[in-house]
This record gives structure tokens, C-alpha cells and sequence, in this order.
């Protein structure tokens, strides 16, 4: 194995609280002193959330609001008030650390229909709320493809709507097509709650954060469209064209909606198949995955673990499988809350995956080891992948070859 990293273009790092400061020019009109303000913040571990959640509510107090906090996370944290509180713990968010309450009702009331009389339902906390801001990271979604992503619109309908109104967009969408329901619940929910706008945030290829953008309620839809066309070009991809074994150390919702991303690893949420042979299947084409834990952020969520192959048996130990199985009915995704084969060790496992594919030669198998599908800067890669690629330009080799290492326990060190 050897260690490399994309050769990603270095920025400089972003100024938070002075980009906080001039965006939120454009919403300082909406915001009367003395009026409360909901804060919307949801389940990803968006790299300074808290920090950015703070200057947020800095700005809001420096006008004479009120604000607090409501968690806008659907169905996560296993549906109920005290998980979605630990959720926004472990990211730091707190009424200690950041000095505001927390209202975590899961109640909703129906606030419309759209015009497929579909009902919108959004949080009563929210609702008693002078005005709703959302703070959210813009990326593709995980189950579909189009000109809308995972941001503030999805948040204002799935975020505030609790799972009752996540479980409804699931099944509407199942039937009309997500990015329809989405856009058309999302109106409803603009229209007819206090929404004041929302701060969007754009991540680059370390995870980090890129641009902070705040947008008025009248410009959130057309906005973040042009904003998720930027964040799909700073998204960090594998950079091969076929791998025999894919290792992930850990999955979970910090990292992505679906514990791992599909658009990454080129699995669906609702199926994949395991057929060795490539046929005309897009790049990057995955024959073997192993996920070898789940991160602590995720609390025990395991819901892309059938995406997998294999995984430990470390890993089934630490599933809640309650928080597990009511994300993924929510979602209408059961396939990726199915439990692939476990193994005890890291090294029975990917002794057993490599020996199910037809290589002719072990030491040939295209192996790329990864922290998450959110950390693709540095990776480990075999020689033979290296090797194989027409250009290595894109990547950077930091290590000699060295034996894949495992511990005493047979576990990948």
C-alpha cells in the first residue's frame, strides 16, 4: 500500500465571523428588535458549525433578538427529542456552549397543500417563532440527481416539517419525483411560515469551510441552485476508474444523509449489484466494499450500511438499531439499513472479499483504503491501482510501498 493525496488547488482559510458579519446585511431588514428567532440546525457535521451557529446568533442579539435553537433533522437522532439534542451535542451545540435555548419539540401542524394536494407540516416551535433562519451546508443529495441538493430548501421541508413531515415528502416523492415535492413543499412552507431566509454554507474538497452565503426567503430557491452547481465542482471524488476493494474506515450521518455517499462510492440507497463483471457501469466502479465502523457523531445511525459488502463485527455491536430502522423507514430506503456479512477482524474480511472476486493474482487487487467518504484528500492505494493509471498528475505520493498493517487483533492499524 501507499499513501497519496489529490492534488487539490489550496485556499486560504475562510474568515467565518467576517463573512457572517457582511452577509447578514441581507437580513438584518427582516429582524426586529425583541422578535424571537428560530434557529434551524440540523444532523451533518459540517466542519465550524458550531462556530458559525454562534455568529449567527451574535448578529441576531446585536439587532436586540431573541433567538434559540430548534434541531431540523426529520427523523434523526431516532425520532426524538433528547437524540436530536445529543445529535447537535456532539457537534458542540449546546444551551451551555451557545447560551440560547433549545426547543426540541418533534410536534408539527399542517400549515397547506400543494397543488398535488399534498399536506406540508412544519414544527409548532418554529411556527410561534417571530422568524425561522436555517443554517445549512449545500451539496448534491444522496438519492437524486437535478438542479436541487441537500441545503435550505430540503431543511425547510424536512428539517421543519420533523419526521412527520420528512416521512411525508418520502412517499410523495416515491410517486412524483423528490425534486418536485421538494421545491413545491418548500414554497408552502415559505409562504405560510415566518421563514426569514437562511445561511448556506459551501464546503470544499478538505471538508472545510469554502463561502458562507446568506440568502433572503425570496431568493432561497433560485439561489441555491446556482450555489449547488458551486459546490458540485468543489466535491472530492475517487479518482479511479475501478477498484477491486474499497475499505472505509467508518460511516454515519455526520458524514452524509446516507452514512456514506452514494454519488462517492456509485451504489444506490436502494440496491446495488454485486456482479463482478464491470459490463457498462459507470466509473467509479466498486466490485468489493468494507466499512469497518461507524463514527461516534452518528450514534449508533447505521443506515448505509447495506451499501456494503462487509463489515465488522465491532460495528454491529455498535448499532441502534431503533435510531437505524426508523431512518431508514422514514427515508422509504430499507436496503440501506440491511446488514452485510461481518467478520471479526479487518484481515478476514478483506482476505474473504479479495478471495470472492475472480483475480487471478491477490497482489493485483485494486485496493483504495479511505477514512470516509467526506475525507478523499490523502488515502491508502496499492501499487497495482497506482500503477494502472494512464496519468498520476492529479495525485501526489507521500509514502514508499509498504505491507497493509495489522495489530495483534487482526484489525488494520
Amino acid at each position: 500500500m501507499i499513501r497519496v493525496r489529490q492534488n487539490f488547488a489550496l485556499n486560504s482559510p475562510l474568515n467565518i465571523q467576517a463573512a457572517i458579519d457582511s452577509e447578514f446585511a441581507k437580513l438584518r431588514l427582516r429582524v426586529k428588535p425583541g422578535s424571537r428567532i428560530a434557529i434551524g440546525v440540523g444532523s451533518r457535521g459540517i466542519s465550524h458549525l458550531s462556530e458559525i451557529v454562534a455568529e449567527v446568533i451574535g448578529q441576531l442579539r446585536g439587532i436586540g433578538a431573541k433567538p434559540f435553537i430548534i434541531p431540523a433533522m426529520g427523523s434523526h437522532g431516532g425520532a426524538t427529542p433528547e437524540g436530536q439534542r445529543g445529535v447537535l451535542a456532539s457537534y458542540g451545540i449546546t444551551e451551555a456552549t451557545m447560551g440560547v435555548p433549545i426547543h426540541d419539540s418533534l410536534e408539527v401542524k399542517q400549515i397547506g397543500v400543494t397543488a398535488d394536494q399534498l399536506p406540508v407540516f412544519c414544527s409548532i416551535e418554529a411556527l410561534a417563532a417571530d422568524g425561522i433562519l436555517l443554517i445549512n451546508r449545500i451539496k448534491p443529495h444522496t438519492d437524486f440527481i437535478g438542479t436541487l441538493g441537500s441545503g435550505l430548501i430540503k431543511m425547510s421541508v424536512i428539517g421543519l416539517g420533523k419526521r412527520t413531515g420528512a416521512t411525508t415528502m418520502h412517499i410523495a416523492a416515491m410517486q412524483l419525483g423528490y425534486e418536485h415535492v421538494i421545491r413545491s413543499m418548500a414554497r408552502i412552507v415559505i409562504q405560510n411560515a415566518p421563514v426569514m431566509g437562511g445561511i448556506a454554507i459551501l464546503e470544499n474538497q478538505f471538508h472545510d469551510t469554502a463561502r458562507i452565503v446568506a440568502l433572503d426567503r425570496d431568493e432561497m430557491e433560485t439561489a441555491e441552485s446556482v450555489l449547488l452547481i458551486e459546490a458540485k465542482s468543489l466535491m472530492p471524488l475517487l479518482p479511479f476508474d475501478e477498484i477491486d476493494l474499497l475499505i472505509i474506515d467508518a460511516i454515519g450521518k455526520n458524514i452524509s444523509g446516507a452514512g456514506l455517499d452514494p454519488m462517492v462510492v456509485n451504489r444506490s440507497i436502494h440496491g446495488y449489484s454485486s456482479l463482478p463483471m464491470r459490463g457498462d457501469r459507470t466509473a467509479p466502479f466498486i466490485r468489493r466494499i468494507l466499512v469497518r465502523d461507524l463514527t461516534p457523531q452518528t450514534h449508533g445511525n447505521a443506515i448505509g450500511i447495506g451499501m456494503a459488502d462487509a463489515t465488522t463485527t465491532r460495528l454491529t455491536r455498535a448499532i441502534d438499531a431503533k435510531a437505524t430502522n426508523i431512518n431508514a423507514l422514514t427515508a422509504l430506503t430499507p436496503q440501506a439499513a440491511k446488514l452485510p456479512i461481518a467478520f471479526d477482524t479487518d484481515q478476514e474480511a478483506i482476505e474473504r472479499l479479495l478471495a470472492s472476486l475472480p483475480l487471478g493474482n491477490m497482489e493485483s487487487a485494486r485496493i483504495v483504503r479511505i477514512a470516509d467518504t467526506l475525507s478523499l484528500v490523502e488515502m491508502d492505494v496499492s501499487e497495482s491501482i497506482l500503477s494502472a493509471m494512464p496519468s498520476q498528475a492529479n495525485l501526489i505520493v507521500l509514502s514508499a510501498a509498504s505491507n497493509m498493517l495489522f495489530d495483534s487483533n487482526g484489525n488494520l492499524v
